[in-house]
């Protein structure tokens, strides 16, 4: 373990700027004493955990820089499980530089991203997966994204994966026994029970691994395309769904040559709306460029909201790209726009497809049923209360489950136990990655390196 683990940090906790109040945390053994020479006002050596005090921080000459608030929070009762003290201070930058130089003048070191959070897990506050939905929990946008995370900081993630870890585990000590009799041809692991065991953790993981799709939405958003030929509506669209003259609307074509993106939430789901630049033939330099990355939009998409202009166009002029649509991977809705002024045969024909809708963007009619349907794309996840939004605790499930259908197809095929004992090891290995109990160095290099300074 780093040395530096047992260094007294600190750092600003509260964003950086001017404010009404900045908070400055302080976090290590000697966090009391060193904090205790710069404060005037009650000793706080011999003040107990969990009060606040009112009094002074000064220079070395007496001065006075601020007056504060002095929280104390002692080892273990505390957020690291060290010492720690938080300093509320009027939030001039100024004034919380000079604390914190003045900190760092009597031992104290400046605290790396996410400091805070690896002590606490390195003292046993939480495991790593607890650790990293803090993190979530200070990006959470909405509703769906904070429940996700106060799920997950509070175990629920956690205990789903132990008590898969813990079935393993024990059949794994029994395979493990016999690899030490081997010589005597003893069986202590019902092989049968093994594979029923494995089967029914398959179903579970399985139930987590089809959770991401949705937890990776909540946690990052949906980023949704919308496409189509110049003077469709796209512009329009987005101004409507975002309720704000977002885009600038033109009945010249062309007017949109590169994308335009923001978002709205609907149920907790943020969907990131790109308004890309009209889809034609172009002698146009700059809007050909603005073509070619809406193709490319349209391609990483995770949906794509093709407009069709009702009123001018024909099915043959976009039967090609709705033919295009199908044969892409990327779902996609094609909109019926203008449906006020509408071509009665165009509409007659998008009424066929299962993937249309009818809507007037200009006049806001039908966006609550674009809405709901922008919401079934989106597959809620049923078996479990547990929801995954962690991209690393997907591939280590993926790796779980591909370790545990080696294990299963082992055993049928007669393998030694020591193939299968190695397997079984492989799968609890990967569990242990999500929680931290296995680990290493660069891992968590990588985890809290992503954190905020100050949490």
């Amino acid at each position: 373990m780093d040395r530096s683990i047992n260094d007294t940090i600190a750092a600003l906790a509260t964003p950086p700027g001017q404010g009404a109040l900045g908070i400055i945390r302080v976090s290590g053994p000697e966090t009391v004493s060193i904090v205790n020479e710069l404060f005037r006002g009650k000793d706080l050596t011999v003040t107990d955990s969990h009060t606040i005090h009112l009094g002074t921080i000064r220079n070395d000459d007496n001065t006075i820089i601020d007056e504060v608030l002095i929280s104390i929070f002692k080892a273990p009762n505390s957020y690291t499980k060290e010492d720690v003290i938080e300093i509320s201070s009027h939030g001039s930058s100024y004034i919380l530089q000079k604390v914190l130089m003045l900190l760092v003048s009597k031992g104290v070191r400046l605290a790396k991203p996410g400091e805070f959070t690896q002590r606490a897990y390195i003292n046993g506050r939480f495991d790593l997966a607890q650790a990293e939905a803090v993190a979530d929990l200070i990006a959470s946008e909405n509703a769906s994204m904070q429940q996700t995370a106060m799920k997950q900081m509070r175990g629920g993630f956690s205990d789903e994966i132990k008590n898969l870890r813990e079935q393993l585990v024990h059949f794994a000590s029994m395979i493990e026994l016999e690899l030490d009799f081997s010589e005597e041809d003893v069986e202590f692991a019902d092989r049968q029970g093994l594979i029923d065991l494995i089967e029914k953790i398959q179903i579970l993981i399985s139930s987590l691994i089809a959770s991401f799709e949705y937890g990776n939405a909540i946690k990052n958003g949906i980023p949704t395309v919308i496409a189509g030929k110049p003077n469709a509506g796209k512009s329009t669209l987005l101004n409507a769904l975002l309720n704000e003259e977002k885009a600038i609307v033109s009945d010249i074509p062309g007017t949109t040559r590169d994308f335009i993106e923001d978002q709205i939430h609907i149920d907790g789901i943020a969907f990131r709306f790109i308004d890309t630049a009209g889809i034609r033939e172009t002698e146009d330099k700059v809007e050909s460029i603005g073509v070619a990355r809406t193709m490319e939009k349209m391609k990483n998409a995770s949906l794509v909201l093709y407009l069709v202009d009702l009123e001018i166009e024909s099915i043959e002029s976009i039967e090609g790209q709705i033919e295009e649509l199908k044969a892409s991977s990327v779902p996609f809705l094609v909109i019926g726009n203008k449906s006020d002024i509408a071509n009665s045969e165009l509409v007659n024909w998008l009424d066929g497809l299962e993937e249309s809708l009818l809507i007037s963007a200009k006049k806001k009619e039908n966006l609550e049923e674009l809405r709901a349907r922008l919401k079934m794309f989106i597959a809620t996840p049923t078996q479990s209360d547990v929801i995954v939004t962690n991209a690393r605790h997907l591939q280590s499930l993926q790796q779980t489950e591909e370790a545990l259908e080696r294990v299963v197809h082992g055993i049928n095929s007669a393998i030694s136990n020591d193939l299968v004992a190695q397997d079984i090891r492989t799968a609890l290995f990967h569990l242990g990655e999500i929680t931290g109990e296995v680990t290493t160095d660069d891992l968590l290099e990588n985890i809290f390196s992503k954190f905020c300074i100050g949490k």
